[in-house]
């Protein structure tokens, strides 16, 4: 059997950008200058990065959502980029996860607040593996569904059970977290590494992961580019077999078994093109799956991961500012890449 496309599995929001001015103190208040109504989750935005970069394979997309005005809004998203959405399953009385990210104006630097919602109600049994043809299965935001987190009779948990179901029948596995309290995210997340051909997470969940701790770097901080080679190796150890990736404002890093490793600098856009921060990652994450799909070399993975979401920094939403891949390869020909200290390792 050939397989095609990939499945996302997980949490579908709708993400509220508010911008203000700057972040109040408790009983003070802030301007909000500008208000955006997006879709938002790892899972969705993942699918609709996908779409809006022009995959030419198959989307889909499984999750819940209520009966509501923004469950309304992600099925009509997924529609208008032919995301297969029958699997997105609408349960009467019950909103639809949302977030209301503060976003702040100079800068873009952000704030959440999550109303976890009908993504509490998502299951295994909602995922059906064995009529999917997609080559790759992306699980977005374990840690925010609480069936799914929950410990199986294996003694990991049913996002591990999902992931090892999905290799057994010939699929590619891929995961991304939230920013979740480190404890949460190793309790949630370490049962799937050995599950995973892929990993794509930020630095701060790397370091939750592995245990390091990281010294914030700004985007025009000196990176220590071998530190954040370490956390990614480390996670080869803990079990991801193919490639892991690591990304923060500067830019990149993976990894691969056998040694061998990476490094790409983001793309060096104005900070005056910089709108909104919100869903960048997960851009970033959309244009490393685009070119694992396409068996890609990894040096142009990570390169078109960090000039997708380069154009997802310049949209108002989550996703709009997110172009065709020829159009996001033009940003960083246009503005450069910033350095990565050495030069960047050979590929395979």
């Amino acid at each position: 059997m050939t397989r095609s496309g990939v499945l996302c599995v997980g949490s579908a929001i709708v993400d509220v950008a508010k911008v203000i001015d700057l972040y109040p103190d408790e009983e003070q208040l802030t301007l909000i200058r500008d208000v955006s109504v997006s879709t938002g989750g790892p899972a969705l935005n993942l699918a609709v990065d996908l779409g809006r970069i022009g995959a030419p394979f198959p989307l889909g997309m499984v999750g819940v959502v209520g009966d509501d005005e923004h469950g309304r809004l992600v099925r009509e998203a997924c529609a208008a980029l032919g995301i297969d959405a029958s699997a997105l399953r609408a349960v009467p009385g019950v909103a639809t996860s949302f977030t209301d990210a503060m976003v702040v104006r100079d800068g873009g630097t952000r704030t959440f607040f999550h109303h976890l919602g009908a993504n509490a109600l998502l299951a295994a049994e909602d995922v059906d593996l064995t009529s999917s043809g997609a080559k790759i299965l992306h699980v977005g935001a374990p840690g925010l569904h609480p069936r799914l987190d929950a410990p199986d009779e294996g003694g990991g948990n049913h996002w591990a059970s999902l992931l090892r179901a999905a290799r057994s029948v010939g699929m590619r596995t891929t995961m991304e977290l939230v920013s979740l309290p480190a404890e949460q995210i190793r309790a949630v997340a370490l049962p799937c590494l050995p599950h995973l051909d892929y990993l794509v997470i930020n630095e701060i969940e790397a370091a939750a992961l592995t245990g390091v701790t990281l010294q914030p770097v700004g985007v025009d901080g000196q990176v220590d580019w071998s530190a954040f080679e370490s956390i990614a190796t480390r996670l080869v150890e803990l079990g991801v077999s193919r490639l892991a990736v690591v990304h923060f404002p500067a830019g990149c890093v993976g990894a691969a078994p056998g040694g061998l490793l990476w490094r790409q600098g983001s793309v060096s856009l104005p900070r005056s093109a910089v709108r909104n921060a919100t869903g960048a990652g997960d851009a970033f994450a959309s244009g490393v799956v685009y070119g694992l799909h396409e068996e890609l070399p990894v040096a142009q993975c990570l390169r078109l991961g960090v000039c997708v979401a380069a154009a997802s920094l310049q949209g108002a939403g989550t996703s709009d500012g997110v172009l065709p891949v020829a159009q996001c390869l033009t940003l960083g020909d246009l503005h450069g890449f910033r350095p990565t200290s050495e030069p960047i390792p050979h590929d395979v």
